[in-house]
């Protein structure tokens, strides 16, 4: 059987991936895999390769991991360990980084499968605030 879908934080700040991370797990995501990769390897601002690449072999748990980027390289750094390491059930998804991975976890850990996870954090998109 297969656990929930993971969710990847990727971040050019490890203080903003962990600190997400830590909101999804107060919200009662606890039993989601998410795994924060965020900063550059050696700690400063920045998007690493290998942080990405191990985040989605620790989130995976056979049910698909979605992969939520903040910004700019963020998302290049996301698309070429994708297109280097192609996957049918680990997807980028495009949505705002703080209300889609809340979206996200949300629906997983309401057993929503990774099509399900994707529509949850996409549609945060269109959420007003006030």
């Amino acid at each position: 059987m297969n656990g929930p879908v993971g969710i990847v934080l990727v971040s050019h700040s490890a203080g903003l991936a962990a600190g997400l991370r830590e909101l999804l797990a107060q919200i009662g995501s606890a039993a989601v895999p998410v795994v924060a990769a965020g900063g550059s390897a050696d700690g400063g601002i920045g998007t690493s390769y290998d942080l990405v690449a191990e985040a989605i072999d620790k989130a995976d748990q056979g049910a698909g991991v979605a992969v939520l980027p903040d910004l700019g390289s963020s998302v290049l750094t996301t698309r070429t360990v994708l297109e280097d390491h192609p996957r049918a059930d680990v997807a980028i998804i495009d949505a705002p980084f703080v209300e889609g991975a809340v979206a996200a976890a949300v629906t997983a850990a309401a057993g929503g499968d990774l099509h399900a996870v994707i529509s949850a954090a996409e549609e945060a998109r269109d959420v007003r605030k006030f």
